[in-house]
């Protein structure tokens, strides 16, 4: 083994981890900015706790589009009875702070997309940014009482 080479290596893995963290953590914050979240939570940053009747589906088996970035197997949404909460798994909130949306900021609509009935949630009287969650997630949410008819 040569004098130096155990330091080179270390010096060199390490730097390896570093470029990789910093590419995620820049993907993140890239991803946040394109799908609207980040502007989301400009005006709607968390808080407060849910309070009231709360239920709760994710992250993992569910998938959230937001202005059509997919976010599957990351996203938690907790329906309450002052707002719909969202949070982003830990290694990916880069770009995502915790939102808390109250519900008179939220319009509701439907759309299909490949022979899917999808629900979509407009969020914000300003952004506009359009979440579409099926309509398995919703029920389980309880969202689908909201939804006028």
């Amino acid at each position: 083994m040569q004098p130096g080479s155990f330091e080179e290596s270390l010096v060199s893995s390490l730097g390896i981890a570093l470029f990789c963290i910093l590419a995620v953590s820049a993907g993140c914050f890239l991803i946040g900015s394109a799908s609207g979240w980040f502007d989301l939570g400009k005006r709607f940053s968390r808080h407060s706790d849910p309070y009231g009747e709360t239920k709760s589906v994710g992250p993992f088996f569910h998938t959230v589009y937001l202005r059509g970035w997919k976010y599957s197997n990351a996203i938690s949404l907790t329906a309450a009875s002052d707002a719909l909460y969202a949070l982003i798994l830990f290694p990916f909130r880069i770009g995502h702070p915790s939102l808390r949306i109250p519900w008179e900021e939220i319009q509701f609509g439907q759309t299909r997309w490949f022979f899917r009935t999808y629900l979509v949630l407009t969020v914000g009287k300003e952004e506009k940014i359009p979440m579409r969650i099926s309509r398995r997630m919703a029920r389980n949410l309880g969202i689908l009482d909201r939804v006028p008819t």
